[in-house]
């Protein structure tokens, strides 16, 4: 294996076995009681952030054999091949916890070649390696992508709300490094940090002096990014190119303060 790619394949694979471990425990509560809700709720995250890795891991190839390995994962089949309708939601993550199984095998094969975006001649960018949660530093670097590629195709909410869930994510495991003793000294209300608003985790990253104040700069639509991608927000009113560039803006200042050698 070129040495050049080692650091790559050595960051998928971490990414590769959280989501396995993930998925395990996810497999096991769902064995257990197949209709928790938020063992499916968390479930569906799970397969979309899978979803996201496997599209990386193919380079975004539809008619790769790890793309359509994810996608056949869904569909649970008889004795005669026929696909069955309706199957337990255990077996499938345990089918695509097989195809995660596959992706690893194949990046841990000394001279692999099979998957694409892996060996790809373009180094993977790693704008997020200051992120302290392994795991999620691939999923940042699509979000990251996917959103700048929104900005150019004027689809600004979709812009707004990728940049404003960066920004999230990227406070959370600042915040959560940072750790409850620290953060209750720089006066952070009780409760998990995962119960916390975006304006509160931001207000308290700004207090314990993780950031500086670029957050002031977010825009109405952009603190309430979380109601409109839920679907609780009463405003018909869409995101405006300031309100999208702006964050993009924002969410660039703090990856600076997160990470001062940038």
């Amino acid at each position: 294996m070129d040495d050049s790619v080692r650091p790559q394949v050595a960051t998928y694979l971490t990414h590769l076995d959280g989501l396995i471990r993930r998925g395990q425990q996810l497999r096991d509560k769902l064995a257990a009681d197949p209709p928790d809700t938020a063992a499916i709720t968390a479930t569906r995250r799970w397969q979309e952030d899978c979803g996201v890795t496997v599209n990386q891991l193919s380079g975004g190839s539809k008619a790769h054999w790890l793309a359509r390995s994810f996608s056949a994962a869904f569909l649970m089949r008889s004795a005669d091949g026929r696909a069955v309708q309706g199957a337990p939601p255990a077996e499938i993550v345990q089918q695509l916890l097989g195809v995660l199984g596959q992706a690893v095998a194949t990046l841990s094969q000394p001279n692999y070649d099979a998957i694409s975006s892996a060996s790809s001649t373009q180094p993977a960018p790693h704008r997020f390696d200051f992120v302290h949660n392994p795991e999620i530093r691939p999923v940042l670097e699509q979000a990251y992508t996917d959103g700048r590629s929104a900005l150019e195709k004027v689809d600004y909410n979709f812009a707004m709300m990728s940049f404003c869930g960066i920004l999230e994510a990227i406070v959370t495991d600042a915040l959560e490094h940072k750790g409850a003793n620290a953060l209750a000294a720089s006066g952070a209300p009780a409760g998990k940090i995962a119960g916390w608003s975006f304006a509160t985790r931001l207000s308290v990253a700004e207090k314990a002096g993780l950031i500086r104040s670029g957050a002031a700069r977010l825009s109405a639509a952009a603190r309430a990014y979380r109601d409109h991608a839920e679907g609780k927000s009463t405003s018909d009113r869409t995101a405006s190119e300031r309100d999208a560039k702006t964050a993009g803006q924002v969410l660039r200042v703090i990856m600076r303060d997160l990470d001062p050698g940038r």
